[in-house]
């Protein structure tokens, strides 16, 4: 059986501007199995938000496929792609968009609440001990504003991890954190990956990041290279 989670056939995405037709992505192909650690690189404009958007199912390609364990995405009804989404994926920001009316465990619980397939007292018991992993069991009442920038970072991973996601895709998550703290975030990447074969993707301008992932990958000129070095 195959351990292929997530793979990409012939990408195509292209936006206009006043002058010309821009190809962001360009007949881009793609795989990653289940439980590896990727990271992509590239230039500011290189495409690195659009591909993770493809394959986050928060945009659709202009051309080519999408597939999550064999299914076919990138056609499916808008509603199927909202199930498919809550269902499948997590998402990590370089802000972390907490809400600022809401608890730490409010907040991570709050993926988990959607579509009402789970008891809320779930929810909450495993958001708590999300939250607890996340080393921030005594700040689950706090508000985002009580919160530093790598807790609420944290608190985003917790969220980013209620529905126990196949993949987490993490677009720039130190990018906006002080270096100790961005060492912190990139050690509990790892760590999450390891211990629970969590597949992970990741965008950055890090290469501390990207060091320590499975695989590197460059984004130029729409297509994804694997950096061997």
């Amino acid at each position: 059986m195959s351990d292929i989670i997530l793979k990409i056939e012939k990408l195509n995405k292209h936006y206009k501007d006043k002058k010309r037709d821009i190809h962001i992505l360009n007949d881009l192909d793609f795989e990653i199995n289940k439980g590896e650690f990727v990271s992509v690189l590239g230039k500011s404009g290189s495409g690195k938000t659009t591909f993770l958007n493809m394959i986050g199912m928060l945009d659709r390609p202009d051309s080519g496929d999408v597939y999550y364990a064999g299914q076919n995405v990138s056609k499916a009804h808008s509603s199927k792609i909202d199930l498919l989404r809550n269902e499948m994926l997590g998402f990590i920001f370089q802000f972390h968009y907490l809400l600022p009316e809401f608890s730490a465990l409010e907040n991570v619980m709050l993926p988990g609440l959607i579509g009402k397939k789970k008891n809320r007292e779930e929810v909450k018991k495993r958001a708590a001990e999300l939250l607890v992993e996340m080393q921030l069991g005594d700040r689950l009442d706090h508000k985002p504003t009580e919160l530093s920038g790598g807790e609420k970072q944290r608190v985003a991973i917790a969220r980013a991890m209620i529905n126990e996601p196949k993949i987490i895709l993490a677009d720039e998550p130190t990018g906006n954190l002080d270096e100790e703290t961005s060492e912190v975030i990139h050690n509990l990447l790892r760590k999450i990956c390891r211990e629970k074969n969590q597949t992970i993707i990741v965008v950055t301008h890090s290469t501390e990041l990207a060091n320590i992932t499975d695989k590197r990958y460059h984004l130029t000129k729409g297509k994804l290279e694997l950096v061997t070095d």
